[in-house]
């Protein structure tokens, strides 16, 4: 396959988003934590019918991206009833890819996405999210406080916890035991399934939150999953740019990171966003307005053999915008298209 973009980053299947991708003339799809029954799993069947709505528009659903936080939170920080945890997680990775959808994306954060700032102002005044660290170090052990920096909208906040410092912080090595036990638990699942698991990097890229340490926020880490999972066919990243571009370095790792993993095909898909500025201080912008040069990475991504999707993930909230940012996603998969036109023709050249 070639490269292509898809529309995502929202919740439930509506004949609006569906018949918008095709409109803007995306070729797929992704949602991310689709609302679907189920508590602690999910069904094959409630699987398959977003595949058939997506297919039924002419329209490839190319993944899911994260399941509700708390089908596998113990496994995160390596709580009793983990091993219950990843059974149930198992048996969605079979549902999953039984219904038609080739990768499913994870991340390993247990406190999630952190912003300080969800209405900073970018280009022509658009809202945009920031992270400021010195923010989060103001409110030290204030829990509600460190509460309010995390997402509302990616559902079950409130079993994501938030550790105050001292005896409770989770150390880095213990979450690299927690991220072993379960990368080597589920990987023979969707290698046997034909699956893909596709790893999203730490945002904020910083070292630890909230007395949780991370794991993704610098290129060498994800280069010492790659070997913990043996180099496995299954394991991918779901490499967001923006996230790259927010670590210390800018777009030096946003190059690293694809020069390393896209060769190995072990992309399965970009968020194509950017930042200004890096950790400790970031604001997310349009695309062109940040650390790296949009051309220069498309290029980059078809040299190196990347055969994935592009997504446009978080945007700046134009003025007029809906809940979901229509006019932002608008310019984003506008800009990546007429980027990937180029590339084609520069190659074919």
């Amino acid at each position: 396959m070639s490269i292509r973009i898809a529309v995502g980053q929202f919740h439930e299947l509506t004949d609006e988003r569906l018949r918008f991708a095709a409109q803007i003339g995306a070729t797929g799809l992704q949602m991310n934590n689709p609302y679907l029954p189920g508590e602690t799993r999910w069904q094959e069947k409630d699987v398959r019918e977003l595949v058939e709505r997506t297919e039924a528009f002419g329209l490839k659903f190319e993944a899911i991206e994260n399941v509700p936080t708390h089908f596998y939170n113990k496994v995160m920080l390596g709580l009793p009833g983990r091993d219950e945890q990843i059974e149930n997680y198992q048996a969605t990775m079979r549902a999953v890819a039984r219904a038609g959808v080739p990768v499913l994306g994870y991340h390993f954060m247990p406190n999630s996405v952190w912003s300080t700032d969800r209405s900073a102002r970018t280009r022509g005044g658009a809202e945009a999210r920031r992270f400021e660290m010195a923010a989060v170090d103001a409110v030290d052990t204030d829990v509600a406080k460190m509460k309010t920096y995390m997402p509302t909208t990616l559902g079950h906040q409130s079993s994501m916890p938030v550790f105050a410092k001292g005896d409770q912080v989770i150390t880095e090595d213990q979450m690299w035991d927690n991220y072993s036990y379960f990368i080597k638990a589920v990987l023979p699942v969707a290698e046997e399934e034909g699956l893909k698991l596709a790893l999203h990097p730490d945002d904020p890229p910083v070292p630890m939150l909230g007395g949780v340490a991370r794991l993704f926020y610098k290129p060498d880490n994800f280069k010492k999953a790659y070997a913990i999972a043996g180099s496995s066919a299954s394991w991918s990243l779901d490499l967001c740019l923006g996230c790259c571009s927010e670590m210390p370095g800018g777009k030096d790792n946003v190059r690293e990171m694809i020069e390393y993993f896209a060769p190995k095909g072990a992309i399965a898909y970009i968020h194509f966003r950017d930042v200004q500025g890096t950790v400790p201080d970031f604001t997310e912008c349009f695309i062109g307005d940040g650390n790296y040069d949009p051309a220069e990475v498309m290029m980059l991504l078809a040299k190196n053999g990347f055969d994935g999707f592009l997504l446009d993930d978080h945007v700046p909230k134009m003025d007029g915008d809906s809940d979901w940012n229509h006019r932002g996603r608008a310019h984003a998969i506008g800009y990546m298209q007429g980027l990937l036109r180029m590339s084609e023709f520069v190659r074919a050249a």
